[in-house]
């Protein structure tokens, strides 16, 4: 499936579910918890729900994973995994850092991700060859030194909880610069050339398969925190690739 030929339908699936988004924006809306404690608002159930919608009909023999509604048919050959919005803390907050999050796998394998900032009207789209936003090409920039890099990660607390805090901290000293611009906007600035590591020490399966066709797809790097393959892990670590193996290697110090 190339990305020619489906990219409509991302744009449609990106289209429907921020124009769900965008009513709910900056509004007086109730606040839900889940199991986990994390926020949820009828904007990410109703924007979930219209992308399911609308991939049940185009695709009735593909499977969907999504955070908010679960799996149908996941052991399909292509399976979608849906986000409708990542960063759910910045949206009720009023910020502009979050999005819609949206891949497509064949086989388990991520060939093709989105990330659609709804408010900022910027679709960013990948198939691991390339990457592109808003139809014009982008690339991770090409920082050769860590001292000269942009180092950015969603909470800096989740660090300690779930991976090694001094590595972090290391890292953080040698960086240019530190920022929490986070959720999928942080990997938005690093494959358009804006930022140069994005961390996440623990992610779910709809955080982090749409973010590894755009990285690769820019020419990055994107591995989870030990190294190792971002499909099967449970955290990323992205970067260029010529920084990359020394990132993870001060991150495990």
């Amino acid at each position: 499936m190339e990305l020619k030929n489906i990219s409509p339908f991302f744009h449609l699936l990106s289209k429907e579910s921020s124009s769900i988004i965008k009513k709910y924006f900056r509004t007086s809306i109730n606040v839900e918890r889940k199991c986990d404690f994390s926020p949820v608002t009828i904007a990410d159930k109703l924007a979930e729900e219209k992308m399911r919608e609308l991939i049940k009909k185009e695709f009735p023999d593909h499977g969907i994973i999504g955070e908010e509604f679960g799996k149908e048919n996941s052991d399909a050959e292509y399976v979608w995994v849906l986000d409708p919005i990542d960063g759910t803390k910045s949206f009720i907050s009023g910020a502009l850092s979050f999005g819609t999050l949206i891949s497509l796998l064949k086989n388990g394998t991520p060939i093709i991700g989105v990330i659609n900032h709804p408010i900022l009207d910027e679709f960013l789209i990948g198939d691991n060859i390339s990457a592109f936003l808003n139809g014009d090409k982008v690339q991770v920039r090409k920082c050769s030194s860590i001292s000269e890099t942009t180092l950015l990660t969603t909470d800096h607390l989740n660090i300690k909880k779930f991976q090694s805090k001094n590595g972090f901290e290391n890292l953080i000293q040698k960086a240019k610069l530190y920022r929490n611009w986070g959720d999928c906007y942080g990997y938005y600035l690093l494959a358009t050339g804006f930022a140069d590591i994005m961390i996440d020490p623990i992610m779910s399966v709809w955080d982090s398969m749409a973010l590894i066709p755009i990285i690769n797809g820019a020419g990055g790097m994107i591995t989870d925190y030990q190294g190792n393959d971002p499909v099967s892990g449970n955290s990323i670590v992205a970067s260029n690739k010529i920084i990359h193996e020394e990132v993870i290697r001060m991150l495990n110090e």
